[in-house]
């Protein structure tokens, strides 16, 4: 079974910290603080990853602080994430495979519908999306030979 949730991302400015408001359709949702930190090897190996799960009040406190926002919606299918994005990037699809082990990660094969691999392409992470507009992103699909229909 597929779950959706509505994702909004809101990156605080000057922070390697990201708070996430993530919607599901039964009207609950759930609310965090992460921080991610790469580690210096390519490939399909995570980094550091350390969530903090906020309360509504604790959520709202943060949300005065500024940020950069990012909102997709995301398709669950284990064990992939499939988000379709919204705003500025709207049309953007980007599948994330998500596993326990570097070794899972390693061995997996990505779908045939896949049409690109960014895994190592820093310009496709939320970080970095987040201060993306439709006129960059343009050229660096074309980089992968995904030209614009």
């Amino acid at each position: 079974m597929t779950k959706i949730r509505k994702i909004t991302d809101r990156y605080l400015t000057g922070t390697r910290l990201r708070l996430r408001r993530a919607d599901r359709p039964d009207g609950g949702c759930e609310l965090k603080l992460t921080q991610k930190v790469p580690i210096a090897r390519p490939g399909a190996v995570q980094g550091l990853i350390t969530n903090t799960y906020l309360s509504p009040a604790e959520y709202d406190l943060l949300t005065r602080l500024p940020a950069a926002v990012l909102t997709k919606t995301r398709f669950s299918v284990p064990p992939l994430g499939v988000d379709v994005f919204d705003g500025p990037l709207r049309g953007l699809v980007l599948a994330e495979a998500e596993f326990t082990t570097d070794e899972e990660a390693q061995r997996f094969v990505p779908p045939a519908g896949c049409v690109a691999e960014v895994t190592d392409d820093v310009r496709f992470t939320g970080g970095h999306l987040v201060h993306t507009d439709r006129r960059q992103l343009l050229p660096w699909l074309a980089e992968y030979g995904l030209r614009r229909t």
